[in-house]
């Protein structure tokens, strides 16, 4: 009994002095940043209808206005476009090969085009360059119709990914972008949507990039701007109409950090260009994202009762990365919330208690602690000795 008794208090000063490691290495993360506080300006004036400015990774937003009011998005529309052929691309139901026969609706599209003809076959390639690159109204339609047999049934498909992907301002009408008053979106829901664009298709995002594209020895220059006046913008998408103004949905990456950028209802081209720049650069300068932890690694150990093994590993299940003024990193307090005594059995992702990361005196952000190993339950003999043992606790 003594000698239970005698590992019972080896076992649980080890698990105190692993508790306390972990502790003071969670604390002492936000010491790790040596630049110096940097007091936060406030956000640059814009006299767009409304704009927001978030991290790519973490979804923080910077700064915001009017980022939930409903706008005419003109051809920013055609992220949403691009995004229904990425998805029938990624399924096989087509592919960039494809040759789409071009109808005498896709040929008669008002506003930009990429000048395709009527009767011709272009390919899904050529299309969806044409779409990005030169905002081809006509692109847009051809590109619907091959996929959705109509452009009201590819609107049909606009809106229930809209919906999946949780642009609850959203609603479209067509492909195109061109006006209706059924057809609208915000700042906000235009930002989530770049997000997924490049999160779920990194190969196709790449086209966002590309500065002129010819087609029917028409050469056209992306619309976007700002691709020639910072090397670190890489996208995204312009849209003008009338009703709409100067609209701007931009990205780009900067040491590892990448910023989305989203102007609607700009009063003029040069606006829209100058306000995106500020924006990026103001949120480059005075924001930055660390990765805490990474998913799926050990942060700590932590004893297992009544199982086949007596220690078992907790980490997260994703990247714990978090977005916060700049000189504000040596400040965060994070800290583990684990319950008194875990039990086996224990599966693989099952989450065992919380990583609490203090920001801020007033916001937090909480990440499930998960387990990273089974734990099966233990004979009679071993759980009669950790019964034994916890006796004495």
């Amino acid at each position: 009994m003594r000698d239970y008794k005698q590992q019972y208090k080896n076992n649980k000063h080890m698990m105190n002095i692993n508790k306390t490691m972990i502790m003071v290495l969670l604390a002492c993360m936000g010491g790790l940043s040596w630049a110096a506080s940097i007091p936060t300006p406030k956000p640059p004036s814009t006299n767009a209808k409304s704009y927001i400015l978030v991290d790519h990774h973490t979804n923080h937003v910077i700064a915001e206005k009017n980022a939930d009011e409903r706008n005419d998005p003109a051809s920013i529309t055609k992220l949403m476009t691009a995004y229904i052929v990425y998805k029938a691309l990624a399924q096989g139901s087509i592919e960039l090969t494809d040759q789409v026969l071009v109808s005498e609706k896709a040929w008669r599209a008002p506003g930009s085009r990429m000048f395709i003809e009527v009767g011709t076959h272009v390919s899904i390639e050529q299309l969806l360059q044409g779409l990005i690159v030169q905002s081809g109204n006509d692109a847009s339609i051809a590109l619907a119709e091959h996929i959705a047999g109509s452009e009201s049934a590819f609107a049909d498909l606009m809106n229930a990914q809209a919906q999946a992907l949780g642009l609850n301002n959203s609603h479209f009408m067509n492909a195109t972008g061109l006006t209706d008053k059924q057809h609208y979106t915000t700042a906000r829901d235009i930002a989530t949507l770049s997000r997924a664009i490049i999160h779920d298709f990194p190969q196709q995002y790449k086209r966002y990039s590309m500065r002129e594209f010819t087609y029917n020895n028409i050469t056209q220059k992306n619309r976007n701007r700002l691709l020639w006046r910072d090397q670190s913008v890489d996208g995204l998408k312009t849209g003008h109409t009338d009703a709409a103004k100067y609209c701007l949905a931009s990205s780009a990456q900067r040491n590892g950090m990448r910023l989305i950028s989203v102007i609607l209802g700009a009063p003029s081209n040069d606006a829209r260009v100058t306000q995106s720049q500020s924006l990026l650069n103001y949120g480059f300068r005075f924001f930055e994202t660390h990765r805490l932890y990474e998913a799926q690694q050990s942060l700590m150990t932590q004893r297992v009762w009544y199982g086949e093994e007596k220690n078992i590993q907790l980490g997260v299940a994703q990247d714990v990365v978090i977005t916060l003024a700049r000189g504000r990193y040596k400040d965060i307090k994070p800290h583990l919330e684990l319950p008194a005594r875990l039990e086996a059995p224990i599966q693989k992702g099952q989450q065992i208690g919380k990583v609490i990361i203090a920001v801020s005196e007033d916001d937090s952000i909480e990440y499930d602690l998960i387990a990273l190993q089974d734990i099966q339950e233990a004979g009679f003999l071993s759980k009669l000795r950790d019964y034994v043992m916890g006796y004495f606790e």
